[in-house]
């Protein structure tokens, strides 16, 4: 009997400290802005908190993320707050099967690109009526947001337009082969694909507004979306400011990762903050103002919750 209690024990460890040990962070496809962040997210961990040995994974997104957390191993992910929302609910692409997740920080505003160019003669979301276009990578919320903005838009998947689900890299190269009229694509800014397309001989770009339907959205969806622009200094040829709807992008753990371990990680992001700038200009937008409840979908995990108030931020 002593035995069997010594080897639980120690399972139970091992279990515990394998976050410290060994962690993965799920981003997204390399054109996007989770990959790079994740990369640069990786190597601050690794190096700056003691006993820990972090990796980037490409993955499809989102979706993919939470479903490496939900899987058991210790993963973080970063995730767009809708798809956290359905994950924490059980509804969506989660239906039934509720994940056990926690958020260690509010990252930066996920800006929705609907993105074609001039040739095709698309201006409006109603443009895209009898088109081809890429909705995003399955297992990514790209996919998700496009779905229900063009539900929002009065188009119907499968009678109004003909859908592709390409990454956003994917995306580009077949707008450019002209395979697709248009795609969509939720990320930060700069997205490194979009900046590629805008750049590219003979493609004028045009950013489709997308703002109007956000009303929609949160009617049937919950207050998730919101209203943001893409300035037209953003990305080259652009005629004007873009107008867009928009979602908070978290990063997310399992609740069963240990709250020192939690804690760790998010006093290695703001105290390196710096460093991850340089590998994304997003983690700029990673502020102790922004970690507020009313900005995350799902619960703060206790080791962000005791980090965060130690700052002055009020829960």
């Amino acid at each position: 009997m002593r035995i069997v209690k010594y080897c639980i024990t120690l399972l139970l460890f091992f279990t515990l400290n394998s976050f410290a040990q060994n962690l993965s962070v799920g981003t997204g496809g390399t054109g996007g802005v989770y990959y790079p962040m994740g990369g640069g997210l990786a190597s601050v961990l690794s190096k700056y908190v003691t006993g820990m040995s972090a990796t980037a994974e490409v993955t499809g997104g989102s979706v993919d993320n939470l479903n490496l957390i939900a899987s058991g191993k210790p993963y973080l992910g970063f995730s767009m707050a809708d798809a956290a929302f359905d994950a924490i609910e059980g509804t969506g692409k989660f239906k039934n099967r509720k994940v056990e997740l926690r958020s260690l920080l509010v990252l930066y505003p996920n800006r929705m690109h609907v993105v074609s160019v001039e040739s095709t003669g698309i201006k409006t979301l109603k443009d895209i009526k009898g088109k081809r276009l890429s909705t995003g990578s399955p297992g990514s919320a790209t996919e998700l947001m496009a779905l229900r903005l063009l539900e929002a838009a009065g188009l119907e998947k499968g009678r109004d337009y003909q859908n592709e689900r390409l990454s956003v890299a994917e995306s580009v190269n077949a707008i450019k082969d002209r395979k697709i009229d248009a795609f969509f694509w939720v990320g930060g800014l700069p997205t490194a694909a979009v900046t590629d397309l805008a750049n590219s001989p003979g493609n004028k770009i045009v950013m489709i507004d997308n703002a109007d339907e956000v009303q929609l959205m949160n009617k049937k969806y919950g207050n998730l979306y919101y209203t943001d622009v893409i300035s037209k200094s953003i990305y080259s040829g652009m005629a004007k400011d873009n107008k867009v709807s928009a979602v908070a992008n978290l990063l997310v753990v399992s609740a069963a990762m240990p709250d020192d371990e939690a804690y760790k990680i998010v006093k290695a992001i703001f105290d390196h903050k710096k460093e991850l700038i340089a590998t994304h200009s997003e983690y700029a937008n990673v502020s102790f103002d922004s970690q507020k409840v009313s900005n995350s979908s799902v619960p703060f995990h206790p080791g962000a919750i005791k980090y965060l108030k130690e700052q002055g931020v009020k829960f």
